[in-house]
């Protein structure tokens, strides 16, 4: 592929620079754009196309659940947002605050959301009376703001796109229940549209959300040994519902507070896309999520048959429920070439006078760049066989990049040399005080990942004190 790098503008490499490779594949693949207004981007149609892909089969997935949409208002009164005093600590440094309309000062200033939680209890405090009205289960797509200082495409800026959804129950038991049905969501989505290879877990009482009695995450892993936080299912239990006085009458005649949850996916998932399949030609796009699965390439469009032929196969791929586009430009075939691996398309077709001569035409794969010539008339079911294939290849070898870069850790002194050394999980065990993940952290910026819902025993002590373990955790660096 490195003679095709001259055909375009060349990004930089992975192994050279990873920081600067993600933001060339961003840029260049015009999945994004700069704006004025500082630490914001704009997401360009080939970006927001991915995120459209995810937004349906996610929201599919919400729906299958009994989850209905809504839309609430993006500013959130002072007032409102005070009642939950843990929830406003924990994102007090990133609101951003409305005090004018128009020429005039607010009597009270506004914060622009930064998550719902609030919003969302003052409608269940109104809409809440009966144990008839339960459970509440709201999900809305919007964006939410939070004041970063540091940015970055897709991974961090102060607006961003996601979804959040909250819902109300009668009982802690339904809450729970429905916490991990979420959480369980966003790791199948993961895997099977993403194939992205995730670890489930609990985060520990100093990571969880702010406000929160329990988070569970998905993390994933990148291509530089990096964890990314991929999706949070939070259980509020009663707290919120306490602070706003969210009660029902249940049926023995008595007011009960409603148990919450809540739980969110944002755009960061396309960065995480980039960074576990993308190589140094560019974007490298699960067939399941992009936007044109397949691009039809005629070599000399002006020969007698080409685009015959080329009209056919789009109608042929079209009947298999493929997206199929044709690339009719006039660059060079090189160019185009170069261009369909920048961004990242599944498969491409290249056709020309010789191919159509001889009833046949060249498939090449994005994620391997394996050839192969197949004749016209099986193009159709071969590249419906190679959607599923390319897609299940992609999750396998996310899933060999996730198992090699797992290491276990049994003495402190093994922990840091991993953490100087082996990008990646760091498993070790803890024995839950929050000091020690504290120092951790300050020794080594490496920061507890999640307690995997699957335990084992590595050790009887503790990583850090040596006090008796209680739990055995995922550590790592993370975005």
């Amino acid at each position: 592929m490195a003679k095709n790098k001259k055909k375009v503008e060349a990004i930089t490499s992975m192994e050279e620079d990873f920081a600067q490779w993600y933001t060339d594949v961003c840029t260049k693949a015009e999945l994004v754009g700069y704006t004025s207004v500082k630490g914001c981007m704009v997401i360009k149609p080939a970006g927001f196309a991915i995120w459209e892909n995810m937004k349906n089969e996610l929201d599919r997935r919400f729906k299958a659940t009994g989850v209905e949409n809504v839309y609430l208002p993006m500013f959130i009164p002072e007032s409102l947002l005070q009642k939950e005093k843990d929830h406003v600590e924990g994102f007090a440094p990133e609101v951003a605050w409305v005090t004018h309309g128009g020429l005039e000062e607010l009597q009270e200033r506004m914060c622009v959301r930064p998550t719902s939680e609030t919003l969302f209890c003052d409608l269940y405090a109104k809409d809440i009376q009966s144990h008839r009205d339960l459970p509440k289960l709201y999900n809305q797509w919007c964006s939410v703001v939070r004041w970063e200082k540091t940015t970055r495409p897709f991974l961090r800026s102060r607006e961003f796109l996601w979804q959040e959804g909250h819902t109300a129950h009668a009982t802690a038991e339904e809450a729970e229940e429905r916490t991990i049905l979420m959480h369980n969501i966003y790791a199948d989505f993961c895997e099977e549209e993403l194939a992205i290879p995730v670890i489930k877990g609990r985060k520990t009482d100093k990571e969880k959300f702010a406000g929160a009695e329990a988070t569970y995450t998905i993390e994933s892993l990148m291509h530089d040994g990096k964890a990314l936080q991929s999706g949070t299912s939070h259980n509020f239990g009663d707290g919120f519902a306490r602070a706003f006085g969210v009660q029902y009458t249940d049926k023995d005649n008595t007011l009960k507070y409603v148990h919450q949850t809540s739980w969110g996916f944002t755009t960061r998932m396309i960065g995480a896309v980039i960074m576990v399949h993308g190589d140094n030609s560019g974007l490298v796009l699960p067939p399941r999520i992009a936007p044109t699965q397949v691009m039809l390439i005629p070599i000399r469009d002006d020969a007698e048959g080409v685009m015959d032929a080329v009209n056919a196969l789009e109608a042929g791929i079209k009947e298999k429920g493929i997206r199929v586009r044709k690339d009719l430009t006039d660059k060079s075939p090189g160019w185009k070439f170069s261009e369909q691996e920048m961004r990242g398309i599944p498969l491409r077709i290249e056709i020309g006078p010789k191919d159509v001569a001889a009833g046949q035409a060249v498939l090449v794969r994005r994620d391997t760049a394996e050839k192969m010539i197949v004749p016209l008339d099986q193009i159709p079911e071969k590249a419906a066989e190679l959607m599923e294939t390319i897609q299940n290849d992609m999750l396998a070898r996310a899933k060999a990049h996730l198992e090699s870069h797992i290491f276990d850790a049994r003495t402190y002194e093994e922990f840091k040399d991993i953490a100087d050394n082996k990008p990646g999980f760091i498993r070790a065990m803890w024995c839950g005080c929050r000091e020690c993940e504290e120092k951790i952290k300050e020794e080594t910026t490496v920061t507890s990942r999640c307690i995997p819902n699957e335990q084992e025993k590595l050790a009887d002590t503790c990583i850090y004190c040596g006090k008796p373990a209680v739990k055995m955790v995922y550590w790592g660096k993370a975005y």
